[in-house]
This record gives structure tokens, C-alpha cells and sequence, in this order.
């Protein structure tokens, strides 16, 4: 039994898929003599269209962008053309007889442990860079996150160092029923695929790669933060129980998908959905999201080619805008930076803190007019929404202080008046932050003049609350929704802006954890934005607790002085109000 981090609930026994690096089982087989010139043929007509590729793209980022933030890109064909670097490729086919795909796995073992072995930071940036040249020439071979993989049988558990966008793209048809990764927290790409389609997940099993192949038979606990591997049948007999029961409680609460969210006191709630794209609004809507919460834009430029341009994102808001269900959509601006990077906004990996350095809405103060493109795609979306009947907030991710926030309404009163000025039409959109800053928290009375709207973005609010790094291992046990500095932290936003009579969500995971949604509750929250497979089993506790029961467990808790403390107390709280949903909980 491996540990660690339980990021999405569940139980699922299946066959591990695993992704070493960025190859699906890379290649170990021979070549025959006869087939090693259609490999070398295949490398240099691969690389050929990669320095197209990189060409272009270092063109369109100076343009869109600027000439320093283009810059990556000319490092980056200088790699591809390198004697050096090339020669080892075709090494790897003419003397090791190996793929176009199993040398370049070989290569990229070969720098990274290299590169691991300086303290030069800047050396250590270019293995990155090493990457993305060998994932572009990759592309261009075959769809290596498919057709290298065997025919498998039954549902798989994705095994991966960590997930990124790119593969999730890829994966979409696949039939993944859980996902496990060495690194990643409860806020990683992982966590949030999983969460999304409701499926197990574990984050942070050390050295899980070196310990299951493809094909093995592995067991995916999301509750407590177990992986087993290759178990014994009596193991696999008692988790798949486990998962069966899993299951039906997933198909009982989907039926609920039509009903109002509404206490046992008749409090009616808002549920609200966490989506990145087209697919997930469709999600949302099948799980009875009344509107989404959070639509995180970035993950269109994550798994974007190149940049995408303001039509580009024009057409991706309002596909989004089109499969949304409800009558409210909450499109977050960029969020770029800290464990999110896209080369061409000049971002290197070399920040010393890079969650408290340059990120969100400080990278998009620094590029004005590539953000003015966004805030351009969103007022003209927004005619689509006027004509669904929906509203349309622009939330604001990483507002620390007042100032900001008045130089944000002066951005976008600029992006308006520059599409009147073009005969454009415009609809009503409303001005929101995403509070996540400890700073602003504490003076958030003094910034709702300057809202519509608030957003509670928990996940970042707590680590920073805290000062641990949810991504670091060590310390990563700090980061605890209930913690008590947490919960009088946002018993006192709540209550400041109910008492402003400001609209108030919470979008952050804590708001689908059932323990913690009680005491969110009790706080007078009664917006909740989360992943959408979580809205059935927070519908369903909402109907079986009132305001005078949660408002008792919060003056409990609140007087806990422990983490510890406070969470085997929600535990046993949850067990008596609701004990079927603890199937549906985290520890």
C-alpha cells in the first residue's frame, strides 16, 4: 500500500495506464536493419515542421505579445538545430537501433539527469525548454498518448508524474476511472480533472512510476489516499465492494439533478460549477449546476498550440456561454503564473516564489494590450449571454489591494469604450474579485465599493494564509480548509459581506467538501461554486441539515483550536447528519 494525498473521493479498481515524462510506455523495441531509414526519414521530416512550427509561433508572440516574451522561442529552435542534439537522436536509431520516439525518450532522460546535477538555475530552465522541443517533434510523429499504448481492456488508472493540460487534451475518450501522480496537491491539473468527472484520485505517491506498469492491477482509494498495487484477490474482493457502493451512491444523488437546492428549513442555495471548458458546462448541466462559478480561461491557452487570439477566444466563450445551464456564468480572467506557466508571457521557472511573485493579475498589468484582447472575447460574448438570458460576471483572480481594483475598472472601461468606439455591441457585464490574498481579506470592507461581486478562492487563500506551498510535501499538511485560522477568517468575509449586502461565492474545493460546506452554511454562505460532480451529494446534505443545527456545530468548532481538532469533530458530525455521504469525502 502506497500513500498519499486524497484528492477526489472514490474507490476504483482497474488497469494502470502510466505516462513516463511525456510517453505513454515509451518504446524499448529493436529496429530490424531494414526499417532504420524510414526512421531517420521520419525524425528529419518531424524536425523540419517543428522549426516551422517554432518559427511561427516566434513571429505571432512578437506580435500579440512583444519581442522579449518571443525570445523563448528563438532558444528553442536554436536546440533543434544543434549539431549536438540532433546527433544524439540519430544515434539512438542507427547504433541503438531504437524508434524516433525511443530516442527521444532516451534523449530526455539523458539531459534530465544531467541537468539535475548543476545548481546553475539557469541550466536547470533549459531542460524545459529541452522538453518542449522533444514534446513539438513528438507531436508530429504520431498521437503519442494513444497509439503507443496497448490495447487495454476495462477501465484504466491514469499513472503519471503529474498531468498537464496537454494530456488531458489528449485523454479526453479515453476510459480513465481514476488518476494517480507522484507529484500535484488537492489544487493540481490532476485533482481538478478528477474532481470534474467525478472519478478517484491520489496526488503525491512518491515513486509510483518505478512500482507499476502498464497493465497492472491497481487499486485507487481517493478517500483515505491509498494505491495499491498488484493486490491480492481477497484485497481487490474487499475494494470492489467498496467501488460498487461508490457507484450507486453516484447514481442515487444524480437523481436529484433536477431539484432545487434547498435546506431541511426551505433556504434555498445556489450550486454553482468549477469548468475549464465546453466539455465540463456539459458536465455541469447533467449534474443540475445552477449556473458555473468559475470558468478558468487559462486552460485554453494551456493546451493552446500557439496563442490564441482574440476570435479564438471570442468562439471559445461562446461555445462555453452556449452549453452552460442556468442563468449565471463567471468567466475568471487569465490566471497564469505559480504552478501554471506559458512561455511566450516570459515566464522561465526561476522565480524563487513564484506563487508570491509574478502571476494572475500582476502579469496581466504588465501586458496590458494582450489582456485588453481578452477583456475584448468577454464584452463581445457577452450579447450571447444577454440573448440566453444569462448573466455574465469578469472575475479578477489575485486582487490585493483597493488600487488594483480601481486599475482594473480603468482597463476595462478602456476595452468597452475601444469596441463601441468600433460600432461593436456590448452587453451588461458585472465587475467581481477573486479574494485569495490574506491582505485583501482582512480589508475586504474597505474594496466592495469598488465590486459587484466577491469570489472566495480557497484553495490559494488558505496556503497563503498559512505560508506553506500546497504543492510542497513537507509542509503541504498545513494547508487545511479547516483549520481554525481559516474558518474565523472566512466567518468574518461572509459576515462583512452580508452586511454590505455584496453577492458572495466560494469557488474554492472546500466549497464540495461536505464537512466543510456545513460550516460554510452556518458562516450565511449560500453560494457555492464547485466541480460539478460534487453538486448531487451538497444538494443532497443541504437537504438534511437547517440553519439552527449548523450554526450549533459552527459555535462548537469555532472554539477547537486544533485542525485535528476540528475535523474528526465535522467527521462525526457528518456521520449522524448524513452518514451515507462520507463516501463522498476526503481525508
Amino acid at each position: 500500500m502506497l500513500k498519499g494525498i486524497a484528492v477526489s473521493p472514490g474507490v476504483m479498481v482497474g488497469q494502470a495506464y502510466c505516462i513516463h515524462e511525456i510517453f505513454v510506455n515509451p518504446e524499448t523495441k529493436r529496429l530490424e536493419e531494414g526499417e532504420i531509414s524510414q526512421q531517420l526519414a521520419s525524425f528529419e521530416v518531424a524536425r523540419d515542421q517543428t522549426a516551422d512550427d517554432l518559427r511561427a509561433l516566434r513571429l505571432k508572440v512578437e506580435k500579440q505579445v512583444g519581442h522579449r516574451e518571443a525570445a523563448i522561442f528563438s532558444v528553442q529552435e536554436s536546440i533543434l538545430q544543434d549539431q549536438a542534439f540532433g546527433e544524439k537522436i540519430l544515434h539512438g536509431i542507427r547504433e541503438d537501433r531504437l524508434t524516433v520516439q525511443g530516442a527521444l525518450h532516451q534523449l530526455m532522460q539523458e539531459y534530465t539527469t544531467l541537468f539535475a546535477q548543476t545548481e546553475d538555475s539557469y541550466l536547470k530552465e533549459r531542460v524545459n525548454d529541452v522538453r518542449d522541443v522533444v514534446i513539438r517533434i513528438s507531436s508530429h510523429l504520431s498521437d503519442v498518448l494513444k497509439s503507443d499504448s496497448p490495447a487495454l481492456e476495462g477501465p484504466l488508472v491514469l499513472v503519471a508524474d503529474e498531468l498537464l493540460p496537454s494530456h488531458v487534451v489528449a485523454l479526453e475518450d479515453a476510459d480513465v476511472r481514476a488518476i494517480v501522480t507522484q507529484a500535484g496537491s488537492q489544487t493540481s491539473h490532476a485533482a481538478i480533472l478528477a474532481r470534474s468527472r467525478g472519478i478517484p484520485a491520489v496526488c503525491g505517491v512518491s515513486r509510483i512510476l518505478a512500482q507499476v506498469n502498464t497493465g497492472d492491477t491497481v487499486i485507487v482509494d481517493g478517500r483515505e489516499g491509498h494505491v495499491l498495487v498488484k493486490p491480492d484477490a481477497e484485497t481487490r474482493s474487499a475494494y470492489a465492494k467498496l467501488e460498487r457502493e461508490f457507484i450507486d451512491l453516484q447514481d442515487r444523488l444524480a437523481t436529484n439533478r433536477d431539484q432545487q437546492a434547498i435546506s431541511a428549513d426551505g433556504i434555498e442555495l445556489e450550486l454553482l460549477a468549477n469548468i475549464n471548458g465546453q466539455e465540463d458546462a456539459r458536465i455541469a448541466k447533467a449534474m443540475g449546476a445552477s449556473g458555473i462559478g468559475l470558468f478558468r480561461t487559462e486552460y485554453l491557452y494551456l493546451a493552446h498550440p500557439d496563442v490564441p487570439d482574440e476570435e479564438e477566444q471570442l468562439q471559445h466563450y461562446q461555445r462555453v456561454i452556449a452549453e452552460s445551464p442556468g442563468d449565471k456564468i463567471t468567466i475568471r480572467t487569465l490566471d497564469i503564473g505559480g504552478d501554471k506557466t506559458v512561455p511566450y508571457l516570459g515566464h522561465t521557472h526561476q522565480e524563487a516564489n513564484p506563487f508570491l511573485g509574478w502571476r494572475s493579475i500582476r502579469l496581466s498589468f504588465e501586458h496590458p494590450e494582450f489582456f485588453a484582447s481578452q477583456l475584448r472575447a468577454v464584452f463581445r460574448a457577452s450579447i450571447l449571454a444577454e440573448e440566453s438570458g444569462k448573466e455574465l460576471r469578469l472575475m479578477f483572480p489575485m486582487i490585493t489591494t483597493l488600487e488594483e481594483m480601481h486599475r482594473v475598472r480603468g482597463m476595462v472601461r478602456r476595452a468597452r469604450q475601444e469596441l463601441v468606439d468600433a460600432g461593436e455591441k456590448v452587453g451588461k457585464v458585472l465587475i467581481g474579485m477573486m479574494l485569495e490574498v490574506p491582505a485583501a481579506a482582512v480589508s475586504i470592507d474597505s474594496i466592495l465599493h469598488a465590486v459587484d461581486f466577491v469570489s472566495i478562492g480557497s484553495n490559494d487563500l488558505i496556503q497563503y494564509l498559512m505560508a506553506a506551498d500546497r504543492d510542497n510535501p513537507k509542509v503541504s499538511h498545513l494547508c487545511q480548509p479547516l483549520a481554525p485560522p481559516v474558518l474565523r477568517l472566512l466567518d468574518n468575509v461572509i459576515r462583512v459581506c452580508r452586511d454590505h449586502n455584496t453577492p458572495i461565492t466560494l469557488c474554492g474545493e472546500m466549497a464540495g467538501q461536505p464537512r466543510a460546506f456545513v460550516l460554510l452554511f452556518a458562516m450565511g454562505l449560500r453560494s457555492f461554486s464547485m466541480s460539478p460532480a460534487f453538486i448531487p451529494s451538497i444538494k443532497e446534505l443541504a437537504g438534511r441539515i437547517t440553519v439552527a443545527q449548523a450554526e450549533s456545530i459552527l459555535e462548537h468548532a469555532l472554539k477547537l483550536r486544533t485542525t485535528t481538532n476540528v475535523k474528526r469533530f465535522m467527521a462525526a458530525r457528518l456521520r449522524q447528519i448524513a452518514p451515507s455521504l462520507t463516501l463522498m469525502d476526503t481525508n
